[in-house]
C-alpha cells in the first residue's frame, strides 16, 4: 500500500484545499471524493495531523460495509467519545440521545430533532477547543447516521466544530443529497505519479515501467500495487509471472492481490479476519478508537507481515489496511465460512438486539421461528430509534425465516406498512404484490397495500373496501395487532372516504364507525367529523381541534397531518401555523416523503387564506415537485388542483384552466371526487374572474345545488361564495337568496369564522331589504377573523361598495370600491383588481384622484366593444369572434363600467373619445 509520502506527491492543490478548509470562518463541512485507491484516506489523515497540531481535537469514524445496514452505527462511532458530555444537556436532548442509542418507548426522533441534540452536544464539546470530526468511506454510513450528518453538517456556521468526509465516486449514498461542499480528490498528474513510482520501484524494468503508469492513470495505489501484478521482477510480493492479467478493473486487480496473500494464510488467521471483516473492523490506522463494540481481531500478526493489516497506533487493535482488504476477505469465504462466522459474532454480540439479530440472520439458512422473532424484536428496535430502512430489512429476513405461512404474510404486510409509512413506496408496492400470500393479509399488509393503491395510482374503490375488510376483521376478532393498528386502518379508510368524497362510500364508513362503538380512537372520530361532512357534523369541532392539539403533543408526523387537516377543515389552521411548520421543517430535514408532501398541501392552503399568494406558489411548486419525483401521484394531481385554484384567483386563467383540465381527466374516471371537486372550483373562480358568470353557475352546481349543502361533498360549503355572486349575474336572484338563507339555516357561521364572514356576505348581498344588507355587510366586516381571510374579505366589499353605488351614488360607495381595489391589488388577484378598478371608474373617472391606474380596454374588450357599437347582437358578435354569446355578454358587462355607460347606445359616443391604443 502506498506510503503517506507516496500520496501526497503531486496534491499541491488539494493540501492547500485542506489548509484553508482548516483556517476559513466560513466553510465548516466538506466532502473529499475520488475513486478507489486515489489517496483519501491519506488526506484525511493529513487533515487530521494538520488540525491536531492547530489546537483542534479530532474524532474519526470509518464506515464499513457491514454496519451499512445498523441504525445510527456511524454516529455512535462519531459521538461515542463525546456521550460523557451528553449529561450536561437539558432533559429533552439527552432523552433524543438516548432514544438514538438506546431505543426507548417514546417517539422515535426525527433527523431535526436528533440534529439539534448532536448539535448541543458539540457545542459542550468545543468549550475548550475546537472539534474537527473525520468521516472516511462515508458512502458506507448507514442512512439514519448520514441524514444526521448532513443535519448537522449544514448548520456548522460559527461554531467551532468541523465536519470532514471521504466518499468514493460513483458510490450511491444518503450523503447525496446533503448540499455540503465538495472538493475533487483526481488521479495524479504524469508527472507526479513518474515521481511515485520511480520512489517506490527505481529499478524497475522500463517497459513494465510505462506499462504500469499506461494502467495506472495516475491512481497512487494501482502505482504501488500493480508491479507485483504485472511482473515477476518482484519475487516476495505474492505473485509471480503467472498472475499476469490483462484487464478487469482496479478494483479487480487489487482483490486478485489481495486475495493471493489471504490464500496463503493459516485457516485459523483467515477465519480471524473474516468474522472482523463481516463485524465492520476499520481499514487504515485511526479507525479503532471509535468503535465501542466490536470484534477485536486476535492472533493475526501472520496477515499484518504480509500487508493486509496495521496496527492502530492509539488502541493497538489490528485494523484492515484497505477496505479493499477486508471485502476481498469476505468474497472468499465459502457459504458455510461465512454462516460460521456470523453465528460466532451472534453469539459476542448476544446482549445488543440489533447486532445480535444482524448477525442471526445471516447464521441462519433453514426456517426457524426463534430468530425470526428475534430479528422481529430487532427491527421494533430500529424503528424505536427512527431506522425505518433498517426495521423493513429485518421484517423482511424475519418473514423468510417464519415457519408458518401466516407469521410469513404477518410480517411481510408489517415491512410493507412500515416501508408506506416511510415514504419507501417502491419496497411496499414489491412487498404487497410479491411477496404477501393471497387470503393471508393481516392489517398492517392490507394498509400497506391501501398506501400503494392510493398514492401510487388515485385507486380509492378498491381501497375503500379492503379497509372496510381490514376494520371488521379487527373488529370480530378474525384478525390481530398492536393497539394502534385499528387506529391506523380507521384513519386510512378516513382518508380514503375523504379523496372519494361519494356519499355510497361514506355511509359505509360510517356504518363500520358506528358497529366499533367505544373502539374508535377520540381522534379518529375527529377526524370523520372535518372530513365527511362539516355542516352537519362541525358545530363545536373548533374546540375539539385545540382540545386535540392541547392535549396529545408530540405528534407523529401524520399525526400532525391528519390534525392540520381537520383544522383546515374548520379554517382554523392558521392558529396552529407554527406547529405545522415545525413538523414540515422536521421532514424536510430528513428528507420530505409522503406525511411531508402532506403537510406542503396545508402550508399551501393556509398561505393561499391568508393572503401569501407568492408563498403559496412555491408551496405548491414544490409539493408537485417531490409527489411526482416519489412517485405519488394521487398528491402530484391534488397539488395540481391547488395550484389551479390558485391561479384562478390570480387572474392567471389559461394556466388555472391547463391544470384544470389535467386534474379533471385523471381524477373523475378515478372517482376521486376530492379532486374533481376542486377542478370545478377552479373553473368557477376563472369564470367569475374573467366576468363568464353562467360558466362560473355551471361550475358551481356540479358542486353543490343552490339552497343545499351535498352531504359528503368537500366542497360544499366553500363554493358558498362562487355560487351565489354567478347565481346574481346571471339573473337567478331567488337561487341566490335560498343558497344564502340555506348557508344561515345550517349554522355555518357557528362552524367556522371562515364560513361566518362567507355567509354574512352573501346575506348582504341577496337580501331585498337594505336594513338587513347594511346589518349582515356590517357583521361580515365586523368578524374577529374577516381580516384573516382577505380575498373572501374584498370579494364582500366590491358586493357591497357595487350595490351602495347603485343605491345612493358614488359618495356611498367610493370608500369600499377603493378598498376592495387595493385588497385585491395586494393580493395579487389581476382581474379582480381590474372589475374594482371598473366600478371606480364608473362612479367618477375625472374625478378619481388614486394611486391606482387607470385599466384601459384589452384588446379583446375595444373588438367586441366596437362590434356592439355597430348594431350587432351578441351571437352575431360571436359567431364573428368564435366565442359562446355568454362570453360576449361577460365582456360587454365588464366594458360598460370602464367606459361609464349603462346602455349599448352609449357606447358608440363612448369609444371616440378613447385614445386609438388599447392595452395589450
Amino acid at each position: 500500500m502506498e506510503s503517506r509520502a507516496d500520496a501526497l506527491v503531486g496534491r499541491e492543490i488539494e493540501l492547500q484545499v485542506l489548509s484553508t478548509y482548516l483556517t476559513s470562518p466560513d466553510r465548516r463541512a466538506l466532502i473529499l471524493r475520488g475513486e478507489t485507491g486515489v489517496g483519501k484516506s491519506t488526506l484525511l489523515d493529513h487533515a487530521s495531523e494538520l488540525a491536531t497540531t492547530t489546537g483542534h481535537r479530532v474524532i474519526r469514524a470509518v464506515g464499513a460495509e457491514a454496519e451499512s445496514k445498523l441504525p445510527f452505527a456511524g454516529l455512535h462511532q462519531l459521538l461515542y467519545p463525546l456521550l460523557p458530555d451528553a449529561e450536561q444537556l437539558d432533559g429533552a436532548h439527552r432523552a433524543v440521545l438516548e432514544a438514538a442509542f438506546s431505543g426507548g418507548d417514546g417517539t422515535p426522533p426525527s433527523t431535526m430533532t436528533l440534529g439539534i441534540a448532536v448539535l448541543d452536544l458539540l457545542s459542550l464539546a468545543t468549550t475548550s477547543k475546537p472539534l474537527l470530526l473525520v468521516v472516511d468511506d462515508g458512502h458506507w454510513l448507514d442512512i439514519a447516521s448520514a441524514e444526521v450528518c448532513g443535519f448537522v453538517g449544514r448548520r456548522l456556521a460559527g461554531s467551532a466544530v468541523r465536519l470532514l468526509l471521504g466518499m468514493r465516486s460513483g458510490v450511491p449514498s444518503a450523503f447525496d443529497a446533503a448540499a455540503l461542499p465538495e472538493a475533487p480528490v483526481p488521479p495524479l498528474s504524469r508527472q507526479a505519479a513518474e515521481q511515485v513510482l520511480d520512489g517506490r520501484y527505481p529499478d524497475l524494468d522500463p517497459q513494465l515501467r510505462e506499462r504500469v503508469l499506461a494502467e495506472a492513470l495516475g491512481v497512487p495505489l494501482a502505482l504501488v500495487e500493480l508491479p507485483p501484478l504485472l511482473g515477476s521482477a518482484y519475487p516476495g510480493h505474492g505473485l509471480d509471472g503467472g498472475s499476469r492479467s490483462g484487464g478487469g478493473s482496479f478494483r479487480h486487480r487489487f482483490q486478485h492481490v489481495y486475495g493471493t496473500r489471504i490464500a496463503a494464510l493459516t485457516p485459523d488467521v483467515r477465519a480471524e479476519l473474516l468474522r472482523g471483516a463481516l463485524d465492520g473492523v476499520g481499514a487504515g490506522a485511526g479507525s479503532g478508537p471509535t468503535r465501542a463494540v466490536g470484534y477485536r481481531m486476535l492472533d493475526a500478526e501472520e496477515a499484518a507481515t504480509c500487508g493486509l493489516l496495521d496496527v492502530d497506533p492509539v488502541s493497538g487493535d489490528f485494523v484492515f489496511r484497505h477496505p479493499l482488504v477486508r471485502s476481498t476477505v469476505v468474497q472468499l469465504a465459502t457459504p458455510n465460512e461465512r454462516q460460521a462466522a456470523h453465528a460466532v459474532l451472534a453469539h459476542v454480540h448476544r446482549h445488543d438486539v440489533e447486532r445480535h439479530a444482524t448477525h442471526l440472520a445471516a447464521a441462519t439458512v433453514d426456517p426457524d421461528e426463534q430468530v425470526a422473532a428475534t430479528l422481529e424484536a430487532a427491527s421494533a428496535s430500529a424503528r424505536r430509534r427512527g431506522g425505518s430502512a433498517a426495521a423493513v430489512a429485518w421484517l423482511t429476513r424475519a418473514a423468510e425465516l417464519s415457519e408458518s405461512r401466516e407469521d410469513r404474510s404477518r410480517r411481510l404486510g408489517d415491512a410493507a406498512f412500515v416501508a408506506g409509512q416511510a415514504g419507501l413506496l417502491d419496497q411496499a408496492q414489491h412487498l404487497v404484490h410479491v411477496g404477501i400470500s393471497p387470503g393471508t393479509d393481516s392489517p398492517a399488509a392490507v394498509l400497506a397495500s391501501a398506501y400503494v393503491a392510493l398514492y401510487g395510482d388515485g385507486e380509492v374503490r378498491s381501497t375503500h373496501r379492503q379497509l372496510v375488510g381490514a376494520v371488521e376483521s379487527l373488529r370480530d376478532g378474525t384478525t390481530g395487532g398492536p393497539p394502534e393498528t385499528l387506529a391506523r386502518v380507521v384513519n386510512t379508510l378516513l382518508v380514503i372516504s375523504q379523496y372519494a368524497s361519494n356519499r355510497d362510500m361514506w355511509e359505509e364508513t360510517d356504518r363500520v364507525l358506528t358497529s366499533l362503538g367505544d373502539l374508535v380512537p377520540a381522534n379518529s372520530r375527529l377526524h370523520h367529523d372535518a372530513w365527511s361532512d362539516v355542516v352537519r357534523r362541525g358545530a363545536g369541532l373548533a374546540e375539539r381541534v385545540d382540545r386535540a392539539f392541547v392535549d396529545t403533543p408530540p405528534f407523529e408526523p401524520w399525526d400532525v397531518a391528519l390534525l392540520c387537516g381537520a383544522a383546515h377543515r374548520v379554517d382554523t389552521l392558521g392558529q396552529y401555523r407554527s406547529q405545522l411548520r415545525r413538523a414540515l421543517d422536521r421532514e424536510r430535514a430528513g428528507g420530505t416523503r409522503a406525511s411531508g408532501i402532506a403537510m406542503l398541501h396545508l402550508n399551501h392552503l393556509d398561505q393561499v387564506a391568508s393572503g401569501d399568494w407568492a408563498a403559496a406558489e412555491e408551496s405548491g411548486e414544490r409539493s408537485l415537485e417531490l409527489a411526482t419525483a416519489r412517485g405519488l401521484t394521487l398528491f402530484s394531481y391534488q397539488s395540481r388542483a391547488y395550484l389551479a385554484v390558485l391561479a384562478a384567483m390570480r387572474g392567471r386563467l389559461e394556466r388555472a384552466r391547463e391544470l384544470q383540465a389535467q386534474v379533471d381527466s385523471w381524477a373523475r374516471p378515478r372517482g376521486i371526487g376530492l379532486l374533481t371537486q376542486l377542478a370545478d372550483t377552479a373553473g368557477t373562480i376563472a369564470a367569475l374572474s374573467e366576468g363568464d358568470y353562467e360558466a362560473a353557475y355551471l361550475h358551481a352546481i356540479g358542486i353543490t345545488r343552490p339552497g343545499s349543502f351535498e352531504p359528503y361533498q368537500h366542497q360544499a360549503s366553500q363554493t358558498l361564495l362562487d355560487l351565489v355572486e354567478a347565481a346574481l349575474h346571471t339573473g337567478r336572484t331567488q337561487q341566490a337568496r335560498d343558497h344564502a338563507l340555506a348557508a344561515q339555516a345550517a349554522g355555518l357561521p357557528y362552524i367556522s369564522p371562515r364560513l361566518a364572514l362567507l355567509t354574512y356576505g352573501v346575506l348582504s348581498m341577496t337580501a331585498e331589504d337594505e336594513q338587513e344588507a347594511a346589518e349582515m355587510y356590517a357583521r361580515a366586516e365586523a368578524h374577529p377573523t374577516s381580516a384573516t381571510f382577505p380575498f373572501e374579505l374584498a370579494r364582500i366589499q366590491l358586493a357591497r361598495g357595487i350595490r351602495l353605488r347603485q343605491l345612493h351614488g358614488r359618495r356611498a360607495s367610493r370608500q369600499l370600491l377603493s378598498r376592495a381595489a387595493a385588497s385585491f391589488e395586494l393580493l395579487g388577484a389581476t382581474a379582480w383588481t381590474e372589475r374594482a378598478l371598473a366600478e371606480l371608474c364608473a362612479i367618477d373617472l375625472p374625478a378619481r384622484a388614486s394611486a391606482l391606474p387607470v385599466t384601459s380596454l384589452t384588446w379583446q374588450e375595444r373588438r367586441i366593444a366596437d362590434l356592439a357599437a355597430s348594431g350587432l347582437t351578441n351571437k352575431e358578435i360571436g359567431e364573428r369572434t368564435h366565442l359562446s354569446p355568454r362570453t360576449v355578454s361577460s365582456h360587454l358587462y365588464r366594458v360598460f363600467p370602464k367606459l361609464g355607460v349603462s346602455s349599448r347606445a352609449a357606447l358608440r359616443d363612448a369609444l371616440e373619445k378613447l385614445p386609438d391604443r388599447t392595452s395589450a
